[in-house]
């Protein structure tokens, strides 16, 4: 028991929140070329930058120590990455983790899905702004919406959590918010709208107000109404759900910007290129390459990046500025922070 005590004091930071949640990026490359993310070519890490799959491990074992019990696997697109399920694999077998999640523009997932669920990942979430095949070609630059439509239908046959996230922004036409909606009527997934942030090509989009989400699901769902307190807990992050009579599964919102949930956030991030970061706001974090690659015996590397976790639990802000533009310091996109 006072072991527990002692683990919950050491992942609070000054806010008293619990830090128990890493969202990782195991790569800064795409297979797409979303507008708001990486809207063409950029100019990537070099793969010596790129944290090894060994390095990760250590990170996450002195994570492990520190509290972190929720995993986030990110890119990028982190199927694109050679090994990706066999890390997801490891990762779970990490003492200590609870949880490994993925997230994927599921172009590549029908290819790896089976190893996926061999390696024990626990929810797959599908990203997908748009059921129109054209407009989905404009989004992302390239002609895949039919993998990604195979891909989620496989992946909840499979009997994975599968979740599907949108990026909707002002441009967004009011029918794609209902027909996405919709793919939560007949399948047990849940589809979850998230608020555009405004760093990298993202500031250059208005993203559209969740409330504004709802007013237009009310129209031909006017029984849209909160999960409430009660419902069982369908993941660690921030989204709220709500349910519409007769879906199998439910809707969430993740509403950074017009509903701030600073006061509830868990999380860090760690870069592909091993930067731990305290928000996702501002450029400020630890570099855990520096301390990964620099010679230190087993278990004084991992004295040093458990350190790490418990000051970035102390400098992690109280709340973030996307509200004001000019305090904004992340400049990098999302592609090379993890999204």
């Amino acid at each position: 028991m006072e072991n527990r005590r002692q683990e919950q004091r050491l992942n609070q930071d000054g806010q008293n929140r619990t830090i128990d949640y890493l969202r990782i990026s195991v790569t800064d490359r795409c297979n797409l070329r979303c507008r708001y993310c990486m809207p063409y070519d950029l100019e990537l890490k070099p793969h010596d930058a790129i944290l090894r799959s060994e390095e990760i491990l250590r990170t996450v074992r002195a994570a492990a120590d520190f509290g972190v019990r929720h995993l986030k696997v990110t890119g990028g697109e982190p199927l694109v990455r050679r090994g990706c399920t066999d890390l997801v694999h490891r990762l779970k077998e990490t003492g200590g983790i609870e949880t490994v999640t993925l997230t994927t523009n599921g172009v590549l997932l029908p290819t790896f899905l089976e190893e996926l669920k061999g390696a024990g990942v626990d929810g797959i979430n599908i990203s997908l702004d748009t059921l129109d095949r054209d407009a989905y070609t404009n989004i992302t630059g390239f002609d895949r919406l039919g993998d990604v439509l195979k891909a989620i239908d496989l992946s909840v046959a499979s009997g994975i959590r599968t979740k599907i996230n949108v990026t909707v922004t002002q441009q967004t036409p009011p029918r794609d918010i209902v027909r996405l909606v919709e793919l939560a009527k007949d399948r047990p997934l849940d589809v979850r709208f998230i608020e555009l942030m405004p760093i990298g090509f993202g500031a250059d989009l208005c993203s559209l107000d969740n409330e504004l989400i709802r007013a237009r699901i009310r129209l031909k769902y006017p029984g849209l109404a909160p999960a409430g307190r009660s419902a069982k807990r369908r993941g660690y992050g921030p989204a709220q759900y709500w349910i519409i009579p007769g879906f199998q599964g439910q809707i969430g919102f993740i509403s950074a910007i017009h509903e701030p949930f600073c006061a509830q956030c868990n999380r860090l991030r760690l870069t592909s290129s091993g930067f731990l970061k305290y928000c996702l706001c501002y450029e400020d974090g630890i570099d855990l390459r520096q301390i990964l690659r620099c010679g230190l015996p087993e278990q004084e590397e991992r004295r040093a990046l458990f350190g790490s976790f418990v000051q970035a639990a102390r400098k992690k802000p109280e709340r973030h500025s996307f509200s004001e533009q000019e305090r904004i310091t992340e400049k990098t996109p999302m592609s090379g922070i993890g999204g």
